[in-house]
């Protein structure tokens, strides 16, 4: 086999995960492998955009700072919250950063350093391993097939990732459909917003107003899930929301944990980082700062060839991770449970008041 062909990583996905691991790679030779393009009409994950606290320290910890260009118009304080089952609504401070989330990606993808191979476009990724032990990696781009060999193989390819589809085909992860519409804004407050609806769906919804834009998606069972959007959006107008002409619709699938085996790591040279391996808050669908401090941890534990203890070494530097999203299993009955949420909202607990 050519040298040039043969790769020490070839990382699947260039989102948080996969950027930030091919930034913290020195030494290896690296192949990214990612379907965006950044053009439009291209794939766009359906996404608030808001950037957590978590995420937040995360990227303080690399010692980054957010380029103005990926700020968006308005900065929110606050998320309005609306349970639609009992009609109660309440105002909680939060302190994100609202944020174009495609433009994120790009800016993190922009740090990689020249030494790792990019290539964008990307379709029609085929894994597979061959008897020496090395990965045979195949995908088109631009109508041209290209096949390359790697000592490990990294799937930082989100909920429904190829690599680990392929190598794990028999693991389970619970999953949402993530729906999102695009809107001009009309409302004369720009707001945030959180909504339970137990009518349509046991996860969340969400809205959030970006530059002249208001949005608003959510996470469905897969059954029946567009039905659920509409009929949650009908729901909501009561509530003073105003969609109008959508400009644009966006779906994918989301991952959310309910135990501690659904986190899939992966083994035998490859390595799941990120929502591929269920590092999402089953709570609050935040997944920013999982992806970038499972990357982290990976680069931690990756030696100079691969071996076992690369694998041994990874899952104890995530264990801390790994238990605090469980942990946040603990949560949930307080957000999705009807009754109990109930009582938090009514208890006004940690709310703010509103001057009108």
């Amino acid at each position: 086999m050519p040298k040039d062909s043969l790769f020490d990583v070839v990382i699947v996905g260039l989102g948080p995960a996969g950027s930030t691991l091919a930034r913290l790679l020195p030494g290896k030779k690296v192949l990214c492998l990612d379907k965006k393009t950044f053009q439009p009409g291209g794939f766009a994950k359906p996404c608030g955009g808001l950037l957590a606290p978590d995420a937040q320290k995360t990227l303080a910890r690399f010692d980054l700072t957010l380029p103005k260009s990926i700020l968006v118009d308005p900065q929110l304080f606050a998320v309005r919250t609306l349970d639609l089952a009992t009609g109660l609504c309440r105002h909680y401070q939060r302190f994100y950063v609202n944020m174009d989330r495609q433009q994120f990606d790009r800016w993190l993808m922009s740090l990689i350093p020249a030494h790792v191979q990019v290539q964008t476009g990307v379709q029609e990724v085929r894994l597979e391993r061959r008897p020496d032990g090395l990965f045979c990696v195949s995908y088109t781009r631009d109508g041209q097939t290209h096949t390359v060999c790697a000592k490990r193989v990294v799937g930082a390819d989100g909920a429904d990732s190829i690599v680990r589809r392929t190598f794990f085909p028999h693991h389970k992860i619970r999953s949402y459909v993530a729906l999102q519409q695009w809107f001009k804004e009309t409302h004369k407050s720009p707001f945030y917003s959180c909504i339970f609806d137990p009518a349509q769906t046991d996860c969340y919804s969400w809205s959030v107003s970006k530059d002249g834009y208001f949005i608003f998606g959510g996470a469905y069972p897969a059954a029946n899930c567009r039905e659920r959007f509409e009929a949650q959006k009908r729901a909501l107008e009561n509530y003073g929301f105003k969609f109008g002409e959508v400009y644009k619709t966006e779906a994918c699938r989301v991952l959310r944990p309910a135990g501690w085996r659904e986190f899939c790591l992966g083994q035998d040279g490859v390595f799941l980082i990120g929502e591929a391996a269920g590092f999402i808050s089953p709570s609050s669908l935040e997944g920013l700062s999982s992806a970038m401090l499972s990357a982290l941890r990976l680069a931690f534990a990756m030696g100079e060839n691969p071996s076992p203890k690369e694998h041994r070494r990874y899952a104890r530097a995530t264990f801390l991770l790994r238990l605090k999203l469980w942990f946040k299993l603990l949560k949930c009955p307080f957000m999705y449970w009807p009754l109990l949420r109930k009582w938090v909202m009514k208890s006004g607990l940690e709310s703010i008041s509103i001057i009108r």
